[in-house]
């Protein structure tokens, strides 16, 4: 499958478990193309070490080990010399814009668009979405591939394991409101049923996002 999108992840979207195995989780089943930087890393990293220092510093850099081996050509570099001459409300957002124009992705997924005013990405090329309206924009271009992407990851909750109407809720509450409230109006759950899944196939094709949802 073709990428619909050429994504640069904030660190904010990486930072929640469930939004970051399910932008994994688009990612991996071909949706978008993944796109991420160290800075980025560090910074979703270090912010939830901060507030889970439960976790350890290990396990972080375990998840962040695997997503890099999940989507190994993710990682963008040389993109610093380009940070100068960007314009942002905050001027340490300028690095995610860089990274975003120097890999020619499509658009900057993040829960901050005030961060991001469109009027400053425009001349580049890109547009800014939350999660919410990336996966709307996906259910409404490639609807059996994005909702074979969401049954994926709710088929990596096994300890216990979730049903739709529970992974649609937990999404719903970490701010994807209205994408979930379109899935539920063209009745997924019934859909899905009539898949007739019997494996996890995005994480069939990539163990390395079986083991990251296992840590992450």
């Amino acid at each position: 499958m073709t990428p619909r999108y050429t994504a640069l992840y904030d660190a904010n979207v990486l930072y929640p478990s469930l939004l970051r195995n399910l932008l994994m989780h688009l990612t991996v089943s071909g949706l978008v193309a993944a796109r991420w930087t160290d800075a980025i890393h560090d910074e979703w990293g270090r912010n939830l070490l901060l507030n889970r220092p439960d976790l350890g510093a290990p396990r972080v850099q375990r998840i962040r080990d695997l997503m890099e081996q999940a989507v190994p050509d993710a990682r963008v570099t040389d993109y610093e010399s380009l940070i100068a001459g960007l314009s942002l409300p905050d001027p340490d957002d300028r690095h995610v814009l860089a990274a975003a124009i120097h890999a020619q992705a499509d658009v900057i997924v993040t829960l901050n668009l005030k961060d991001f005013p469109q009027e400053h990405l425009e001349p580049y090329g890109v547009q800014v979405m939350t999660p919410d309206t990336l996966l709307l924009a996906l259910l409404e271009a490639e609807p059996l591939a994005t909702r074979d992407a969401l049954e994926g990851l709710r088929g990596s909750f096994r300890r216990p394991p979730v049903t739709w109407g529970e992974l649609t809720e937990r999404l719903a509450q970490a701010g994807l409101v209205r994408s979930m409230a379109e899935i539920s109006n063209t009745d997924s759950a019934k859909f899905l049923h009539s898949r007739n899944y019997t494996a996890c196939a995005s994480i069939s094709r990539n163990p390395y996002l079986f083991l990251l949802l296992s840590v992450g």
